[in-house]
């Protein structure tokens, strides 16, 4: 004999307690489906008393949709990304869809991880901190699932992305040294082979070219804090150093601020500015009060899930750019400000 808890309860049920039909229980739990208020509560009602759930893969079989977004991430070390991740799952979920989250250490292995998401049926696919390669583009887009790249883009027209304006960013940061008085001024490369430190380098570069004022030194610091620490080292230890240091990323950025003050003895920013790229939590925290670039990461996430929302099987990708925003705190100096007399160790 089967215990009294071992029934399952079935939209059915749900229906004939409510005194509606079955498909008026169906409409209730369907976002979009129209439902008059009162029918919904009545639905509600019974399905609370019953302790009623819809089966949400039964409907994804139904409907040929699983209401499930796949999300690649990459580099959860970096607080951008977490941040990206956070913002992203809570507005799939505001959206009624469900996040199925993969991690990857290295774009190489989005080989074997986007075929697998395909594999779960999921609606569409977000990829952040990685690139897709064109091959397993077309093989998304064969199976109808759009795929969208963020703060990433490719070379490729066959993938959307969307990305913060990194070049313009950049180009807002160079005129900011440049207002404070700075003449040697270096640059913090991230990955090379990412778009995102490309992008950056060419609009800090070509902004500083503008204003007449060469690139002083450039160093890689590969997005990382030890990588950027070292080449940080570098630059500070020779003959003639920089007056300021601009960093692809806040990471690196904080690496430069530890290595400056506390292993060459320097005022930040009286001996050289630092400023970096993405305006993550730490970057106002009192320790650092870095200047920084902000992302907008709430914009980016919004537009990306909207573009999986509306994208059309073999629509024309697009790639959207959301503006930068300057955030200026004591790590630079302010504008006009004469260049200090410098300490520490040459």
């Amino acid at each position: 004999m089967k215990p009294k808890n071992s029934y399952v309860v079935r939209s059915i049920d749900v229906a004939r307690l409510a005194g509606v039909s079955r498909s008026a229980v169906s409409r209730a739990y369907t976002e979009g489906a129209y439902v008059a208020d009162g029918t919904r509560q009545k639905v509600l009602k019974a399905a609370e008393q019953l302790g009623y759930s819809p089966n949400a893969i039964a409907r994804g079989l139904i409907t040929r949709r699983s209401r499930m977004i796949g999300v690649v991430i990459a580099d959860l070390a970096n607080p951008f990304y977490a941040r990206v991740l956070e913002a992203t799952c809570l507005k799939l979920q505001e959206a009624g869809l469900a996040p199925l989250l993969l991690s990857c250490r290295r774009a190489q292995d989005l080989d074997s991880l986007v075929p697998q998401l395909l594999a779960y049926q999921v609606d569409g696919v977000l990829i952040t901190a990685a690139t897709l390669s064109s091959t397993l583009a077309t093989q998304c887009a064969r199976a109808g699932r759009p795929v969208v790249l963020i703060n990433r883009y490719v070379n490729f027209d066959a993938v959307s992305a969307v990305t913060c304006d990194n070049a313009g960013g950049a180009r807002m940061m160079a005129e900011h040294l440049v207002a404070g008085g700075h003449k040697r001024i270096a640059f913090l490369a991230g990955l090379e082979d990412t778009s995102s430190s490309r992008d950056r380098e060419r609009g800090f570069v070509g902004r500083l070219s503008e204003l007449k004022l060469p690139l002083f030194a450039r160093e890689t610091g590969d997005y990382h804090y030890e990588t950027a620490a070292a080449a940080v080292r570098r630059l500070l230890s020779r003959k003639q150093r920089p007056d300021a240091l601009f960093c692809a990323n806040d990471t690196m950025a904080i690496a430069a601020l530890d290595v400056a003050r506390h292993e060459f003895g320097l005022d930040v920013p009286k001996d050289i500015s630092i400023s970096g790229y993405d305006d993550i939590e730490a970057a106002a925290w009192k320790g650092y009060d870095l200047t920084s670039v902000d992302q907008d990461v709430d914009r980016m996430t919004e537009a990306a899930i909207s573009l999986l929302q509306h994208e059309q099987p073999g629509g024309k990708p697009q790639h959207i750019l959301v503006p930068a925003r300057l955030r200026v705190r004591r790590s630079t100096r302010p504008a006009g400000k004469p260049l200090a007399g410098r300490k520490g160790r040459r």
